[in-house]
């Protein structure tokens, strides 16, 4: 579009971007000063900079991103075509990645206006439902094999076409379109149209930002060649350009060379708010390894020698090593180099901790099918305040309640009560150099099984006990992490940076860094001794719903009410995985002890098994009917335990789920999985309680599994 190109041109003259300038004359070939005063300026409503030109693409190509917003892209498929793009913080050229300095961004959302005026191509209303009959008619009477793959479109195409016709006032007719097809959709996209049926009125767009995600980020179709030359062939023959206008400005098609996948794999993948993630997304080298323990000399005695195979255990949430690779003191071939992020030193206090964890470990109960755990429940009785989150110290000494009445509760579970520091005037008093100076400093009149803590607005979501459990976070619907310490029981920092509910935070396993997730859809991370975050993960389309630390702290996933999880670099920030599958907003994330897979679940009651270094879907474990909200693999990686609103605790055979992959190139190349239909050979148990969702599940170092949740009475 010539106007739109000499629109940009102007504002980056007005810009004094002259290097840009020349550059996107130079690729769209205006040469000579072609910038009279025949165009409007290009309007922008908000203070971002919302310009964006595109060279339309050879003919019957499948077009890149050309939206505005955070998840522009560009097509590998489309050469020598620059487009701008607006990102948050800096315009950048696509063709050269040059950052252009100078032109900053004030709004990280998309400019409404210009995104919404991609709808203003008109084609003749009365002739969408033809249109849209026509393509499904086409489909449904393609071969099996194709019919699967274009069945894709319906949902995307849908939406769009509504959109159009809501966006250009067509009311009557979008509402007659609305009703004659929103039956033919999945019935896992239902909770969109039911946002999608409230859209009526162009108005009604601006400021919704489901249809904003919509808009400003393609929906991702993973197709086989054969299915899509199909579909370009019916689509110029029937010259049907409302349709192909759509495919090409909204959806990004991810053609791949192969046999087209069947009905089930396709169901296994989609669901998620942009469809599929990209093939190119999952192919970033990630070291799913484990750090090596550091060494140190411990002195054991004959009945531990078991313990030192246990190399060191580090204090932990999630177990750390499993038996066969903990032998070896080599460095795994698939770790981080041990100094990529700079981790804590070990204090004294870590040291004894590892030993104690050593002589546990040499107690441990080896799982499997033949030997289930004991799982012993603890249940949150009279919780009229709303028990909201639940955490338990990797020793399993302590567990703490965060509450819908802004509270957060911390239990002593042991004999051993709760008590705070001296005053200052009584700690001076105390010989320093005593043996016992520890235990001197402690209040015995403080001594007891509960402390509540105050300080937050709103209700707390999350929860997470440091390592060395010296801190406690806490986060909530205030928008603000909280840090406590656990010596004096008070407040030692707010952290503000989210300006919307925080929804889950966790400490990593090596302490000192933190992560959190929340409405504002980014993940933050942070380090302790920082009041601003170190890192913003940017990416998801909806709320970031929980967040899990990888077992070496290189890596966070995320779940989020966009359907996707994703794997965030935490040296870079880079987003290096995008897994899709589930069909509802996820809730759950679990890391393998040996950091080779990850488990994920959510709202649809699924949980799915997901291998990180292929990228790739490895399983499905049905069996839960209601939102899976706990997940934790016993400490040796045997076995998976799930809780969910179903009242039930499950376990599943975590070995033989991992068993025999089959990760050839193919199937990482082209994303045909074939999941086996195993989930009641995995299932080893389910176990119900009398009326308590589960809410949390830990494994204690010696493998009895520890359940919380609040009773509920209806």
């Amino acid at each position: 579009d010539r106007q739109t190109l000499v629109a940009v041109l102007q504002f980056l003259r007005r810009s004094n971007l002259r290097e840009s300038e020349e550059i996107l004359r130079r690729e769209a070939r205006l040469l000579g000063d072609d910038l009279g005063g025949n165009v409007a300026t290009v309007a922008t409503s908000s203070p971002g900079v919302a310009a964006v030109a595109a060279v339309p693409p050879g003919k019957g190509e499948v077009r890149g991103d050309c939206g505005v917003g955070p998840s522009c892209r560009r097509d590998p498929r489309e050469v020598g075509s620059p487009v701008l793009l607006a990102v948050s913080g800096a315009l950048r050229y696509a063709g050269t990645q040059e950052s252009v300095p100078g032109a900053v961004v004030v709004e990280d959302q998309p400019d409404v206006s210009a995104v919404l005026s991609a709808y203003n191509q008109q084609g003749d209303p009365t002739l969408y439902e033809e249109y849209y009959s026509g393509l499904k008619h086409f489909i449904e009477c393609s071969l099996d094999c194709h019919r699967a793959e274009l069945s894709q479109l319906f949902y995307p195409l849908f939406v769009h076409m509504y959109l159009e016709l809501v966006y250009n006032q067509h009311e009557s007719e979008a509402k007659s379109f609305f009703e004659r097809f929103h039956g033919d959709q999945e019935c896992y996209y239902q909770d969109d149209l039911r946002v999608l049926s409230s859209l009526t009125k162009k108005e009604h767009m601006k400021g919704n930002e489901t249809m904003l995600d919509f808009r400003t980020s393609k929906f991702v179709l993973r197709i086989s060649r054969d299915s899509y030359q199909l579909l370009k062939r019916h689509l110029q023959e029937k010259q049907n350009n409302q349709i192909w206008n759509i495919v090409q400005e909204h959806l990004y098609i991810d053609i791949f060379d192969g046999m087209p996948r069947s009905k089930q794999q396709i169901d296994a993948m989609v669901g998620s708010l942009a469809g599929e993630a990209k093939r190119e997304a999952n192919k970033a080298k990630v070291f799913f390894g484990l750090l090596k323990e550091p060494e140190f000399d411990v002195p054991l005695d004959d009945e531990d020698e078991e313990g030192e195979n246990e190399e060191g255990k580090p204090k932990k949430k999630k177990p750390k090593k499993d038996n066969v690779g903990s032998k070896s003191k080599k460095q795994d071939p698939n770790a981080p180099p041990q100094n990529r992020i700079p981790l804590p030193e070990l204090k004294d206090s870590d040291k004894l901790d590892k030993v104690m964890n050593m002589k546990e470990a040499a107690r441990r109960v080896r799982l499997g099918p033949e030997c289930l755990p004991s799982i012993c429940f603890y249940t949150f009785l009279n919780a009229y305040q709303g028990l909201t989150a639940v955490d338990i110290t990797d020793d399993s000494s302590m567990i703490v309640g965060g509450f819908a009445d802004s509270t957060v509760r911390v239990w002593s579970v042991t004999p051993k009560k709760l008590r705070s520091v001296k005053t200052a005037a009584d700690l001076s008093l105390i010989d320093k150099e005593s043996d016992d100076v520890l235990e001197r400093i402690m209040d015995e009149k403080t001594a007891s099984e509960l402390k509540i803590l105050y300080g937050h607005s709103g209700p707390v979501y999350g929860t997470s006990f440091s390592p060395d459990r010296n801190y406690l976070l806490s986060c909530s619907e205030d928008g603000t992490v909280r840090l406590w310490s656990l010596q004096t029981f008070t407040c030692l920092v707010g952290y503000k940076g989210h300006n919307y509910p925080v929804w889950d935070t966790q400490f990593s396993p090596y302490g000192y860094y933190f992560v959190s997730g929340g409405h504002d859809r980014v993940a933050r991370l942070w380090a302790t001794d920082h009041y601003q975050p170190l890192r913003i993960f940017a990416g998801h389309l909806a709320d970031v719903t929980c967040t899990r630390f990888h077992p070496n702290s290189n890596y966070i996933a995320t779940g989020s009410a966009d359907r996707t999880i994703r794997l965030w670099d935490v040296l870079n920030g880079n987003c290096v995985r995008i897994f899709t599958g589930h069909k509802g907003p996820i809730h759950s994330l679990a890391f393998s002890p040996n950091g080779r897979f990850l488990a994920t679940g959510a709202t649809d009651g699924r949980v799915l098994l997901w291998d990180i270094g292929h990228g790739l879907m490895v399983g499905e474990l049905k069996g839960h009917t209601d939102t899976v909200y706990a997940l934790r693999f016993s400490r040796d990686g045997e076995i998976l335990a799930s809780g969910s609103m179903d009242n039930t605790v499950r376990l599943w055979d975590a070995v033989k789920a991992f068993e025999d992959l089959e990760t050839d190139d193919f199937t990482t190349a082209t994303g045909h999985i074939n999941l086996p239909e195993n989930s009641q050979d995995l299932l080893l148990g389910t176990y119900m309680t009398k009326s308590t969702p589960v809410v949390h599940l830990h494994f204690t170092r010696r493998n009895l599994l520890l359940a919380a949740g609040a009773y509920s009475s209806q």
